[in-house]
């Protein structure tokens, strides 16, 4: 690499109207008349009075389309509904009891059971989906789950 042909690093900016010498004066490009000739113009999206494109087309944001409704339900929360006594629950336990119970929304399809926490009764679990981690402990602490398949 050469010193005498290195790429400039203070190129100067065109200065647009500054007189008839520089080859960008009187128009400064901008051709002659017309909306864009003028200054605070933007026209950006705009399609001559038509329904513009980004009108058109249906709004969609970010909800996932494919979003199965899931109640996922953690071991320890499970342990909470366990202790207390109002719930009378007998040992088993799957979604449409915690429904009944209005333990879980009744929007919920399937049920998930995530292996935070830890659990001391015996369970008889039947779920949609389950941790490996849920699932050890389960059967660590004498209990049984059951995989629905759907």
């Amino acid at each position: 690499m050469n010193l005498n042909n290195l790429e400039k690093t203070n190129k100067k900016k065109i200065r647009v109207g500054r007189g008839i010498g520089s080859g960008k004066g009187k128009t400064s490009s901008r051709g002659h008349k017309g909306q864009k000739s003028r200054s605070g113009v933007a026209i950006k999206s705009f399609e001559g009075g038509q329904m513009p494109l980004y009108r058109r087309l249906p709004k969609r944001g970010f909800k996932s389309l494919k979003k199965d409704k899931i109640a996922i339900l953690n071991l320890s929360k499970i342990q909470t509904i366990f202790d207390k006594k109002k719930n009378n629950l007998k040992g088993n336990l799957d979604l449409k009891i915690l429904k009944e119970k209005k333990l879980v929304n009744k929007k919920f399809a399937k049920l998930k059971i995530l292996g935070s926490g830890e659990i001391k009764n015996s369970i008889e679990i039947s779920a949609h989906f389950a941790s490996k981690e849920a699932s050890k402990k389960i059967e660590k602490a004498g209990g049984k789950l059951s995989i629905i398949k759907k």
